[in-house]
């Protein structure tokens, strides 16, 4: 699921992404990925609603976050 911030400056922006990403990747097993888009600015996306990310949204990729569950118990 994809989560954008309706926030004006860029910067808050990416930071608001980034607080959605680190705290849904306390509860996944699925890497958060901040994405940079021109119209919508930045906003965090689950990489478990894509399987493997599609070209044109890796390429839009500025930050992961890595998912923090472990399946390994």
């Amino acid at each position: 699921m994809a989560s954008i911030a309706r926030i004006n400056s860029n910067s808050e922006r990416y930071f608001a992404a980034l607080a959605v990403a680190e705290l849904r990747a306390l509860h996944s097993f699925f890497d958060q990925h901040i994405v940079e888009d021109r119209e919508l600015g930045y906003f965090a996306l689950d990489e478990g609603d894509y399987n493997a990310l599609p070209a044109h949204l890796a390429a839009c990729v500025v930050h992961t976050v890595h998912g923090a569950m472990l399946d390994e118990f």
